[in-house]
This record gives C-alpha cells, sequence and structure tokens, in this order.
C-alpha cells in the first residue's frame, strides 16, 4: 500500500495508481516501451467524500478498471498518479 498523501480529493474525485504496464506478452514477446498500452487498472489511493446525494462507493485500497482514457494524470512527490471522477470507473475487481 502506498504511504499517506498530501493531497485530499473533492466531491466525488479519486486518487488511482495504476497498474504496471505489460512488460511481456502471453508467448513471452517483451514488448517495447513505444509499443505499451496505457494500463486501465489501479488501486485507489484516496476518494472524496462524494455529492450531496450520492457518497462514494470505492474506498482506498480497492481494485478497480476504468476507460482507456479516463482521468487526469498528476506526479506527487515523484509518483504517477490518476485523478477521475467516480463516474470513471467501471468495476471493483
Amino acid at each position: 500500500m502506498a504511504k499517506k498523501l498530501n493531497i485530499t480529493p473533492l466531491h466525488d474525485r479519486v486518487i488511482v495508481k495504476p497498474a504496471a504496464a505489460e512488460e511481456k506478452t502471453a508467448g513471452g514477446i517483451i514488448i517495447p516501451d513505444t509499443a505499451k498500452e496505457k494500463p486501465q487498472k489501479g488501486i485507489v489511493i484516496a476518494a472524496g467524500p462524494g455529492k450531496k446525494d450520492e457518497p462514494v462507493t470505492v474506498k482506498a485500497g480497492d481494485i478497480v478498471l476504468y476507460g482507456k482514457y479516463a482521468g487526469t494524470e498528476i506526479s506527487v512527490e515523484g509518483a504517477d498518479y490518476l485523478i477521475m471522477r467516480e463516474s470513471d470507473i467501471l468495476a471493483i475487481v
């Protein structure tokens, strides 16, 4: 689990640490950096309180699937994260 961040998401925003991109295919072929796809899976680091009548359903530590182009990339203390709305999350794994 990641250390505590100094960022608190507001409303229905969620901070996600993306999973590492695949290095090899199932057949053992090494994928070069230019051909790697953006991961669509990650771990929730922090979640906001939600909107007035809609509390956030994910919590820190949940593994989630999200859309390919969801969220905004941010860098905090040298680590890369995504900040997105809870509605961009497709499923909890």
